[in-house]
């Protein structure tokens, strides 16, 4: 693309504006922002960057606080590399090749691709995401979410293999250990999302201690949904200093509940009181995933490599990821209804 900011002056004005940021972050980040908006070539980067000013021009936003913690105890190079990876890599290269691949296949390619992995079955399937991650990259997809239950620390040789693509690997703090620690502060491509429960205290001040990037994560279901929409959720779990608060549903979880956490999202990120970004899973990849090509895509693999959502499962070959490549399942199953 014709406007398109080459790959070096990019890096070289994001590792100039961290620096600047440390420094002032109100106009530091604002600055970065306004640079971004100047040269942003695409309809994706034009809306995101236009809001995200729009919000900043907010004196007084909790945001602020939340990019001068940030830039205090996390690692610039961790900062820099993930950021890059997201903001370049996924969602200015890779969008527009995901585009491309869209005219061209016919089928609608998710920005971010989530799956969950059993470490007892990892070693045996390996091969098939490092399958996976190699084909995404080439359909435009640098964004990995990983849902990893038990010894999460097993995926970190296949993040070592993909250092173009970020990396959100979800866990439970009990998987904190001090090796998983030492193995993690390697990778400048991961973002570690706990799971929020009694024992996040010392584990975020483990991951602060050794600069890391983290965030945290929250299932929710019909019973568990007041603490959210009066956002008694986001005023305890700020505490904490996460980038990120993810909101993930239960199982089967309620359609109508999960419109309305969306809407309580929506809106508490509008608002800008608390100082983390709240996210919803589903919404707020479906809501990128529309934005960059007009058709929203959520996928999510479960630990059998079947392709799943919150209402159902496709159980037969052709939607399992250890059975088919990523390309042939998005052909049978997204169907492009709008093609650019």
């Amino acid at each position: 693309m014709k406007n398109r900011m080459p790959r070096l002056f990019v890096e070289t004005i994001v590792k100039k504006a961290l620096k600047s940021i440390k420094h002032s972050p109100e106009r530091g980040i604002r600055n970065l922002i306004d640079f971004a908006l100047q040269f942003s070539d695409g309809r994706f980067q034009r809306d995101f960057f236009t809001v995200a000013q729009t919000m900043l021009r907010n004196e007084n936003s909790a945001y602020y606080n939340l990019i001068r913690d940030a830039i205090t105890y996390a690692d610039t190079e961790k900062l820099y590399t993930f950021g890059i990876n997201v903001g370049y890599n996924s969602c200015t290269v890779g969008a527009k090749r995901i585009r491309e691949n869209e005219k061209v296949l016919g089928c609608n390619i998710p920005w971010t691709i989530c799956v969950e992995m059993d470490s007892k079955l990892f070693e045996k399937n390996q091969q098939k995401y490092d399958d996976l991650i190699f084909e995404g990259e080439s359909l435009g997809i640098y964004t990995w979410m990983f849902f990893v239950p038990d010894q999460p620390g097993k995926t970190f040789s296949l993040i070592k293999k993909h250092p173009d693509s970020a990396f959100c690997v979800f866990c439970d703090p009990k998987d904190i250990t001090l090796r998983f620690l030492e193995e993690a502060t390697t990778l400048n491509n991961l973002m570690v999302v706990i799971r929020y429960d009694d024992n996040i205290t010392d584990v975020c001040a483990e991951l602060r201690a050794n600069k890391m990037l983290y965030s945290i994560w929250y299932e929710y279901g019909q019973k568990n949904t007041e603490i959210i929409i009066n956002g008694d959720l986001f005023d305890s779990v700020q505490e904490f200093s996460p980038i990120f608060s993810v909101l993930i549903p239960e199982k089967n979880c309620l359609r109508e509940v999960r419109q309305v956490i969306y809407s309580t999202v929506k809106q508490i990120r509008l608002d800008q009181s608390y100082s983390t970004i709240a996210w919803d899973l589903q919404g707020d990849n479906c809501l990128v995933d529309t934005i960059i090509s007009e058709d929203a895509c959520f996928v999510y693999f479960n630990k059998k490599g079947n392709l799943c959502d919150y209402e159902k499962t496709f159980e037969n070959g052709h939607h399992n990821l250890f059975r088919s490549s990523i390309t042939d399942i998005l052909l049978n199953t997204c169907t492009k209804q709008k093609v650019n």
